[in-house]
């Protein structure tokens, strides 16, 4: 008999984050407690200790389906698993904070300089700073503001993003300290001139205030997990319109403290896992030791097919037919990026020891390490057959490299993600889009990572496809 997730938590009795610190070897003078069981990490606890980084260990999925595929879940027992083998292991994870005000912040700024004479010569047309709020508010996608009178501002056309599609979300997972995130703020481009030139955050003196109500957020948050294996959950973009990572600080205190750090990446491997190794890698000069590509019975079945009401009864049909999918995430990772994967096929109760056993079959045939994990039932001890497999690949030599190069142009970089990762013909371009890459390559923009914005449900632009 299954217990919820609720009685399983409920069951456990934490440590003192005290406890959890000492045992993680954060000095006290570093940590700032939010009651019994969290706190604050001052991220200059990373300028201030030496020592050998340790393995660093993606967590990724095939793409998702309504079935859900567990990599949080994956992510978390893999790391309670690696601890009951004796290793010394920390966890990277992903949250919200205190995002909105300071994006807000800026807007109002923005139409306040408008208001207040507009010295910049700010066009209301091509603002491209958007409010945000921490709901999936459809109604606000689009609106128009500044109505009621001069005394209220200048009437535009404005709308509201969800909180983790900030970029300042974005921002605050690649910043290195308050220097930097305060340097990345200022160069935030809110809008254009009527001449066309980019106005910055900076220019509007913005990035001190927008700092000053992010420097708590600034400091990763250190949790546990059920079995008091140390966690910092920190940040959260979205991956299919952002990098989809939590913050570098959170994962360079995991990976300074511990001997094997486990993270993730949002959605499929050709989103989170893409942009996790393209852009965040790239940027703190991370190398990942090894992934685990996360598949469910349940969402093979779906890619092969078979409606959400259907995905609990047997069907080796459908599994066959949606086993590409997770194919071509092992390929991308072992050939593409050239590190070494192992498939974690995630047990849901409905899962059928027939299922089960064809998977990893076709995954053996096909030389790929897989793994059986039962983490949602069992807990880090239904991890440990996956944590064997990850410690055997993190002693071995990997060749990591990256999809593109920064030197590349911004239409080389998109043709080489959407033939090697996506396995595209190739790009093509409306005559839109070359005119903002040619505007963008105008401005500098050209030698930075791209990020691409697309559906996760599919590898291509169509999520039924």
């Amino acid at each position: 008999m299954y217990k919820s997730d609720i009685e399983i938590a409920q069951s456990v009795k934490m440590l003192p984050i005290g406890e959890i610190a000492e045992k993680a070897g954060i000095d006290d003078r570093f940590i700032e407690p939010y009651g019994r069981y969290k706190a604050k990490v001052d991220y200059n606890f990373l300028n201030e200790t030496k020592g050998k980084d340790g393995k660093l260990i993606l967590v990724t999925a095939i793409n998702p389906t309504p079935a859900g595929e567990g990599k949080t879940t994956t992510t978390i027992g893999l790391a309670d698993g690696l601890k009951r083998l004796g290793k010394s292991v920390a966890v990277a994870l992903g949250d919200f904070h205190a995002i909105g005000a300071a994006n807000n912040l800026l807007a109002a700024m923005i139409d306040n300089h408008i208001y207040q004479g507009n010295s910049l010569n700010i066009d209301p047309r091509q603002i491209t700073w958007r409010r945000c709020v921490d709901m999936n508010d459809r109604q606000l996608r689009f609106v128009t503001d500044g109505l009621g009178g001069k005394a209220n501002g200048t009437p535009r056309e404005d709308g509201f993003d969800i909180t983790a599609a900030s970029e300042i979300m974005a921002i605050l997972c690649l910043a290195y300290d308050m220097s930097d995130l305060k340097r990345r703020l200022a160069d935030i481009t809110v809008g254009y001139t009527y001449g066309g030139e980019p106005v910055k955050a900076g220019q509007l003196n913005a990035q001190g205030a927008m700092a000053a109500l992010l420097k708590d957020a600034l400091k990763p948050n250190l949790v546990q997990t059920l079995e008091h294996t140390p966690a910092f959950v920190h940040g959260g973009p979205f991956a299919n319109i952002a990098h989809g990572c939590n913050s570098i600080m959170a994962t360079r205190l995991a990976m300074r403290l511990a001997d094997y750090a486990v993270t993730e990446a949002g959605f499929g491997a050709d989103l989170g896992a893409e942009k996790f190794f393209d852009i965040k890698c790239r940027m703190a000069g991370l190398k990942p030791s090894a992934v685990v590509i996360v598949a469910t019975v349940r969402a093979l079945k779906h890619h092969g097919g078979v409606a959400k009401a259907a995905l609990d009864e047997e069907n080796l049909d459908a599994l066959q037919k949606g086993l590409p999918n997770l194919l071509r995430h092992i390929d991308n990772v072992t050939n593409v990026f050239g590190l070494p994967c192992v498939v974690a096929i995630n047990r849901f109760p409905a899962d059928t020891e027939r299922e089960l056993e064809f998977i990893e079959k076709q995954c053996r045939a096909l030389n790929v390490n897989v793994a059986l994990s039962e983490v949602w039932a069992k807990g880090g001890e239904g991890g440990e057959a996956l944590a064997r497999e990850v410690v055997s690949l993190c002693e071995k030599k990997n060749d990591f490299r990256f999809a593109y190069e920064t030197d590349d142009s911004i239409e080389t970089k998109l043709e080489k993600i959407v033939t090697k990762v996506y396995r595209g013909s190739g790009a093509v371009f409306t005559p839109q889009a070359k005119k903002q890459i040619a505007n963008l390559t105008r401005l500098g923009f050209d030698k930075l990572p791209v990020c691409v914005a697309k559906t996760q449900y599919s590898f291509s632009d169509e999520q039924t496809r």
